[in-house]
Parts: C-alpha cells; structure tokens; sequence
C-alpha cells in the first residue's frame, strides 16, 4: 500500500521562500520569541477560538507568527487549489489580464500564491496580473504590500498590479470596498481564504448570514470563473463550510465544481461528529521545521476544508453514481481494508476482504483522503450500510488528490 507520504509533495517556490525571506529579515521576531507566538496563535485558532480577536493581525506578535508560519502553510493551500482548476479556466480571458478579488487577505497569502502560480505557467499573464485585496484593517494591508513588492522585485517586474482597501468584509458590496469590487470585476477568481468563519459569529444563523456574503459576490465572476473558499480543517469551522454550501446549492446561486460530486445535501451534515477535509502531503520549508521544533508541532502535510464554485456547471469529473470521492484514509483491519466514499448517492463505508483482492481491484490500495475512483461491482446484503468490493469489482483512479 502505498503510504500517504509517499505522495508527490506540494513545495513553495524559491521566489516565495526568498522573498518571505527578505520580509521575515526585516521586522520578524526570532527564536523563542516566535515560537511562543506561534503557538499562542495557533490555540486561538483551534481550541480556543471563541477567544480570537477579530482584528489579531493588528497584534504585532500574532502578525508576527501569521507571517512566518500561517502565511506560507496557507499560501500553499491556495496554490494546490488552482492547479485542480481547469487549465483553460484560470489565467483569464485572453484579451484582459486576470482580475482576481482577494477577500479577507491578510498579509498577501492569496495575492502572492496566485501572482507565484502565474508566473510559473504564464509569466507574460503574470505580469499584467490584477488583484483586489481587501481586509478589515490596515497593518494585514500593509505587509500584503510588501510581500508583493517583495516578489515582484524577486521575479522582475513592475509592482502596479495589486490595489489595497479597507473594508466591512461582512458588508463587501458597500461604501469604497463595494464600489471598488464593481469597478474591478468581473474576476476569473474571488478568493476567501480562511476567513469565512470569521464573520457573523456573532449572527443567528451564522452559515446563512456567509451563504449571503458569497452569493452577493457570484453576480462579479466571470463566465468561467470560481470562488475558492477555503477554510481550516477543523470539525466546528468544517462543517459551518458544508452549511454555507448547502444554502447555496438551494438557492441555486452556482454549482460546486470540486470536491463535491454532487449537489444535494451534504451527507457529512447528517451525523454531528462527520465532516469533510483535505490532507495533502507538502515539502516542509526549513523555517517551518524550525519552528515546528521549537513548538512541538509536526506540519509536514496540507489540512483544510474547500469549496471551489462556478456559475458554468463545469465538475472536476464527470457526474456518475459509480464515480466516489474517498473522504478518510484507508483503515487496514484484520484481513479487510476499508474507507469512506462519499457521491450522489451519500456517504458510504466500502470494504475489500484480503481474499478478494485482486487485479481488477488493487487500485484500492493506493486510495487516499481526496482521491477519485470508479467503483464498479460493489455488493451490499440487504439491510448492511457496509458495501463490498467482491474479487471481480473493479476500482480505477480517476484522480488523485
């Protein structure tokens, strides 16, 4: 069986790991001093997140901590993303450059990661690159500024492709920030990028109050746009995600493109302790492996939650009861392997005994969380919620994570 780590890893450039350099280099925190920062970070971010301040960034420590360890973990997210997009879909219209909205965007994360992807498969598009950054306040702004100066200056080129504005992110379409959204659209990308579950906490039904933020945005993508929602991997902002998603699709505002297979209801919803997320394997940079040492953390793989939505009906495949996403990792138990699929049909458990393995089959093995397969021959007795994989079924990767 091939292990999860053994998977092609996701890396960040040398340009952005130099010019992340260059920034660290001038203001950073050092040392311990860092490491207590980061992981104060890091529990308002999980255990304690009722505790997060809503402008954490203005604290020059958590900035701090943002920069040197969040900031490249999620800039590489962002990037993972865009290469799971149609080729023809994300570099924009061929006769105008390529506008995206970056809502919620901190010290650059989503600017930078787009900027970076582009000029690694279409330099002469990255160039007249144009991007809206928005956030709360101004300090996250700020070092989004420099960040991109910084990149820009690595690579070569002019720096006049990047706009800053502050702005009410819960009310995007009013005052400067709405009318500065008008005037730059339509975008062949919006990104929320762990920010989503931010705003409207303090809301009734927050995930409708978010289903409403982004449906506001859907009207400004272009005809082959997406918005590219990204959240963390966390069973509580999780499923808030499935729920925002669930508002869209019935309201009939866009078509989720990845990694849905389906537009029903999300089955990871119907049960409180389910819920979706990725883990992609990545190539931790030495400055992150530092860090992970000084704290004890061990980031050596990508974990979020995602929605990557269009309005032109485009899927990552094509539709199919026969057609899964693998939403666990596989269980090896005594003489039987095992895992979660999820379709239009639902989410289900699927399980191969050692005795049925077989040629037609041994694809299974190299299943991993976010994979999609063909699963034909699937048996289950009546009454059973396990379905089997007999020796004559047959499993195909149609796309690996």
């Amino acid at each position: 069986m091939q292990p999860f780590n053994e998977q092609k890893p996701s890396s960040l450039s040398p340009q952005v790991m130099r010019s992340l350099a260059k920034v660290s280099s001038e203001r950073e925190l050092r040392g311990e001093a860092l490491a207590r920062a980061v992981a104060d970070l890091s529990r308002l971010f999980t255990t304690a997140r009722a505790t997060l301040p809503a402008r954490y960034l203005d604290d020059p420590a958590h900035a701090a901590a943002y920069r040197s360890y969040f900031l490249p973990v999620n800039l590489s997210k962002i990037q993972v993303l865009l290469d799971e997009l149609p080729s023809d879909s994300c570099t924009g219209a061929p006769d105008r450059p390529m506008a995206v909205l970056d809502l919620g965007c901190g010290p650059g994360t989503g600017a930078v990661a787009v900027l970076d992807w582009l000029w690694h498969r279409s330099p002469e598009r990255a160039t007249s690159l144009s991007v809206l950054a928005a956030d709360t306040s101004l300090a996250p702004l700020q070092d989004c500024k420099r960040l991109w100066d910084a990149y820009c200056q690595e690579i070569g080129i002019a720096n006049a492709g990047l706009r800053c504005i502050t702005g009410n992110l819960e009310h995007p379409l009013k005052g400067d920030l709405g009318k500065q959204i008008v005037r730059g659209g339509p975008y062949d990308l919006i990104i929320l990028a762990n920010c989503l579950n931010e705003l409207c906490s303090a809301a009734t039904d927050p995930s409708a109050e978010r289903a409403t933020i982004v449906g506001q945005l859907v009207p400004f993508l272009a005809p082959h746009g997406t918005i590219m929602i990204v959240e963390p991997a966390l069973r509580q902002t999780a499923r808030a995600l499935h729920q925002v998603r669930n508002h869209l699709l019935k309201q009939g505002l866009c078509t989720v493109y990845s990694p849905c297979l389906h537009e029903g209801a999300c089955p990871a919803l119907d049960h409180p302790d389910d819920w979706c997320h990725e883990e992609r394997p990545w190539e931790t940079p030495p400055a992150i492996a530092a860090i992970d040492q000084e704290v004890g953390f061990i980031k050596d793989a990508l974990k979020f939650s995602y929605l990557l939505l269009r309005t032109d009906g485009r899927t990552i495949v094509p539709r199919s009861p026969q057609i899964f996403r693998v939403v666990s990792e596989l269980r090896e138990l005594k003489g039987d392997t095992r895992a979660w699929l999820c379709n239009e049909l639902g989410r289900s458990e699927v399980g191969r005994l050692d005795r049925a393995s077989s040629a037609s089959n041994a694809a299974l093995n190299v299943c991993h969380r976010g994979a999609i397969i063909r699963l034909d021959g699937m048996k289950r007795k009546d009454g059973a919620t396990l379905g089997r994989i007999p020796a004559e079924g047959t499993v195909e990767m149609i796309r690996p994570a």
